[in-house]
């Protein structure tokens, strides 16, 4: 005869609480977490504005000239400029432009023959929300779309880096032997080359473009995640959880991937959030160099790149959107990293 049990608080044994799970209590530490939630909160909305760019809902037609050249944005107000071509003089003065100028009287024919083939007049902003660039692109729209290519290419070489590093880590930490002597020697392989030189030898050979640029820093940036991966899963593997697993027959598989992989998540995802950001730089400095993006596509490694030769002009706003829209989204993916490695750190958990 089955009969309950009460306990000291007038509960049943049928009612005792299930034990937390891993993600769970993570996701719950990590909502006490102001910081990392207001990270979190930016981060998405970056995503989301990534989103709406790749859909063409915004940021649609940025390279459409819709300001004049250079135009200031829009708090600073129109620039002072004088047209090309007029020479004011004093009032009575009798002043011979053919004498500056012998093609001056032949100004007024050539623009009465351009005037036949302007079939229609378009009228450009003097000022734009953020500014205008070189050739009169909005700096705003050009911003919203280099923040679609950056971050894509930042996020998804870590994460197929971190992929890499990461399987590649666990088979060298749990096998060891010869699958580990083997992986070993490929890592060393790839750290007896200077990293810049790497990716320079990958871009002569993938060319230009989003994709060939993610392969490029997945390919050359694993290595980082596999050194500390291999660590924790040599660590972990003699672990008691791991061979009680073992003991109750579990697959190996299962030991890796389900026991010890949640407990070293933690330092997969702060090196991730190391690697976002250090391939958002390498992407700026590709395509600094020309060897990043087409030549048809923006992102914040060109604006910086045209924004050199704008701020010797004074025009400095399209330097500071391309470094604001960065700054924000590398601070913001950092500081969302560093709650969820507190978060996910077993040496917290019970600690609450």
């Amino acid at each position: 005869m089955n009969t309950a049990v009460l306990s000291a608080d007038g509960a049943t044994s049928d009612a005792l609480q299930k034990s937390e799970g891993v993600w769970h209590a993570a996701w719950r530490r990590f909502k006490g977490d102001r910081v990392g939630l207001v990270s979190l909160v930016v981060v998405a909305a970056y995503l989301l504005l990534i989103a709406l760019a790749s859909l063409g809902l915004v940021a649609q037609g940025w390279q459409t000239e819709v300001g004049v050249p250079d135009a200031p944005p829009t708090f600073i107000g129109p620039a002072h400029t004088q047209e090309a071509g007029v020479i004011e003089t004093p009032k009575g003065s009798n002043v011979d432009l053919s004498d500056i100028d012998p093609l001056a009287p032949r100004y007024q024919e050539w623009a009465e023959r351009a005037a036949k083939f302007q079939t229609s007049e378009t009228v450009k902003a003097t000022t734009l929300p953020f500014g205008g660039d070189r050739l009169g692109r909005d700096v705003l729209s050009k911003t919203i779309k280099g923040t679609e290519i950056s971050v894509f290419v930042g996020v998804a070489a870590a994460l197929v880096a971190a992929a890499i590093g990461t399987l590649l880590g666990a088979f060298g930490g749990f096998f060891g032997g010869k699958v580990g002597d083997l992986l070993e020697w490929v890592y060393n392989v790839f750290e007896s080359i200077p990293n810049i030189l790497l990716i320079f030898a990958f871009a002569a050979v993938a060319g230009r473009g989003v994709q060939s640029v993610v392969i490029i820093l997945a390919f050359t940036g694993w290595t980082g995640m596999y050194r500390q991966v291999r660590a924790e899963f040599i660590k972990h593997s003699s672990r008691e959880y791991v061979r009680s697993a073992e003991a109750i027959g579990a697959s190996t598989m299962s030991r890796m991937f389900r026991h010890i992989l949640p407990n070293v998540s933690h330092v997969v995802l702060v090196r991730m959030g190391l690697l976002v950001v250090g391939f958002i730089k390498a992407e700026v400095i590709l395509s600094y160099l020309g060897l990043g993006v087409r030549v048809d596509q923006v992102s914040w490694g060109t604006m910086l790149a045209e924004a050199q030769a704008e701020l010797i002009l004074g025009h400095w706003w399209q330097l500071v959107a391309a470094t604001v829209f960065m700054a924000v989204f590398v601070t913001a993916f950092s500081l969302m990293a560093d709650a969820l490695r507190d978060a996910l750190d077993p040496k917290l958990r019970g600690l609450e």
